[in-house]
């Protein structure tokens, strides 16, 4: 149907309040195509978009329809030992939660959901501690307040892989009229009880690998989100000093307090950074509204730094593999996972410690598949994405910023016992493994044109290599094609077909471009290692440039 046609059905529904058909009713002709020119996607590992009402729009509806699709597809799998559900701060992110599993009940499958919002993390737990079929978890992750989602798990923990989401997919392309679909409130629906959150606790406590003296000062930011109970609970427990930044604090769909709710924009530092500077704080941890990221920023020679996710998982990599070899813990057979976008640092710090690594497409989804992969005489040892992502331990198979944030306040305690803060520490690593720097840029494209001129940026770069003055170009990588052209010779990509292409140089770097799968954006990351950090930063400033010039003349 066209998009005016999907308008007026929704326009004419009798599901539809009258508040609904006004508000529709108010739509310009731009935004009525946006809202009506397409279903929203459901990806690889869920929805997400922009909350309101269309057939492109996170709703009540849409909602409804995907939960429907999951639930026939557990059917038809025979998949019957229920489904967790976790929801964030945003808004009617509980009335989604609470929607999904009405309509879980009506096909009589059980869930099990959270009283109160909790994050990502939790509800990956969640699904493992009740060997449940699968999992839900309503939230847009660090989106803007406009967007919600919905992300879909399986039995093991991590979001579902790629071909459980097309036969998902499928499930919910079969559902003709969403308007029909209706949930049960039925004793299907369990709430979950605090022995859960007991268990949790208990288990990212474990994590711990020495004891410190509890010195350091942590000031605290939820940014309104999931993590404003869990983690200052974690930490006082463990006798942290910690200083949560109390306007953050309140659970808000609007994130009135914050300028951002992303961990990789410095804008969301800028009410903890006051408040540290107030209390000489040592160091400052912010989550984003789910919980599965953690942005840092410390204290070093009186002023405060900002690291970045490469520099953080870098810092948690070094951290456990050092203090393991320093205690002769170390394993035969060790697997730390990294993505091909993520800092080529953490493969030279494994590779020292003599520890195996693997990397996966981009997305925590692909490390959690493959950390199930693991054979009994495997051991997990660290996963990191350089979005700011980290798992430190795999009871969870989702990035866990709670278990981010307790490692790295022993990290900084550690290094306050010693006289040090994480900007020395990380010159440490950087002396001995090479100054690497990385860099990602966004280009944000909205809508059927956008989408059009992501496809033609991408249709160049995969036709017309990308060679650099002063730079070997040693390899390119099409992941649509599954195909590395290296040495004059087609190579096989063992990773799942994806809009990626990577063109790697000589000195340890490369460039990467790749469509947002959550946002209209085109992204392109950059990594140089150089002798020193400014030579590196110099280095990617230049690739940078290169890219955009090209992408300009493109899109004109």
């Amino acid at each position: 149907m066209s998009y005016m046609e999907n308008y007026l059905l929704w326009l004419n529904s009798d599901k539809l309040t009258e508040a609904d058909k006004y508000e529709l009713s108010k739509l310009d002709e731009k935004e009525k195509e946006d809202a009506f020119y397409k279903n929203l996607s459901f990806g690889t590992g869920g929805l997400r978009g922009i909350m309101g009402l269309g057939t492109n729009r996170v709703n009540i509806f849409t909602i409804r329809k995907a939960t429907l699709g999951l639930a026939n597809y557990l059917l038809k799998n025979n998949l019957l030992d229920g489904v967790a559900i976790s929801y964030d701060n945003r808004k009617d992110s509980k009335t989604f939660a609470f929607e999904s599993a009405k309509v879980l009940a009506s096909k009589g499958i059980k869930s099990y959901i959270f009283k109160e919002l909790k994050p990502t993390p939790m509800l990956s737990f969640a699904v493992r501690y009740f060997s449940a079929s699968a999992g839900i978890m309503i939230t847009a992750s660090h989106n803007p307040k406009e967007y919600n989602g919905y992300k879909v798990y399986n039995s093991t923990g991590a979001q579902i892989n790629l071909d459980e989401a097309n036969t998902v997919i499928k499930e919910i392309e079969a559902i003709n009229n969403m308007f029909d679909i209706e949930g049960i409130e039925s004793n299907h629906i369990h709430w979950i009880e605090e022995d859960l959150e007991k268990e949790y606790i208990k288990r990212v406590q474990a994590i711990s690998l020495q004891e410190t003296k509890k010195t350091v000062k942590i000031v605290y930011s939820p940014l309104h989100g999931t993590g404003q109970k869990i983690i200052p609970k974690i930490l006082k427990n463990q006798n942290y000093l910690i200083y949560p930044y109390m306007p953050q604090m309140v659970n808000d769909p609007n994130f009135s307090a914050t300028k951002s709710s992303n961990p990789e924009d410095k804008l969301a530092y800028e009410g903890a950074l006051s408040y540290a500077k107030e209390i000489d704080a040592d160091i400052v941890m912010v989550t984003d509204p789910d919980a599965d990221r953690l942005g840092i920023a410390v204290k070093h020679q009186g002023e405060y730094h900002l690291i970045n996710g490469n520099q953080t998982g870098a810092i948690e990599l070094y951290y456990i593999l050092s203090t393991l070899s320093k205690q002769n813990k170390l394993p035969k057979k060790g697997y730390v996972f990294s993505t091909v976008v993520t800092t080529n640092l953490i493969d030279v710090i494994t590779k020292h410690y003599n520890q195996a690594i693997i990397h996966t497409l981009t997305g925590f989804k692909f490390i959690g598949e493959q950390a199930e992969k693991l054979r009994k005489d495997e051991v997990y040892l660290f996963g990191c994405e350089e979005s700011y992502g980290s798992l430190v331990r795999d009871f969870v198979r989702d990035k866990d910023a709670v278990q981010a944030v307790y490692l790295l306040a022993e990290i900084a305690d550690y290094l306050k016992d010693n006289n040090q803060t994480m900007v020395d520490y990380l010159e440490e690593i950087y002396q001995k493994f090479g100054y690497f720097f990385e860099e990602t840029t966004n280009i944000t494209l909205k809508g059927v044109e956008g989408l059009n001129k992501i496809h033609k940026i991408m249709s160049y770069f995969k036709e017309n290599h990308l060679k650099i003055d002063g730079y070997n170009l040693t390899s390119v990588s099409d992941f649509s094609k599954s195909i590395r052209y290296e040495d004059g010779k087609e190579h096989t990509i063992l990773l799942p077909q994806s809009e990626v292409v990577k063109f790697v140089y000589n000195h340890d770097s490369w460039i990467v471009l790749r469509p947002s799968g959550t946002e209209p954006k085109l992204k392109i990351y950059y990594s140089a290692k150089q002798d020193s950090l400014e030579k590196a930063k110099s280095v990617v400033q230049r690739f940078d440039k290169i890219c955009l010039e090209i992408i300009d003349q493109l899109i004109k």
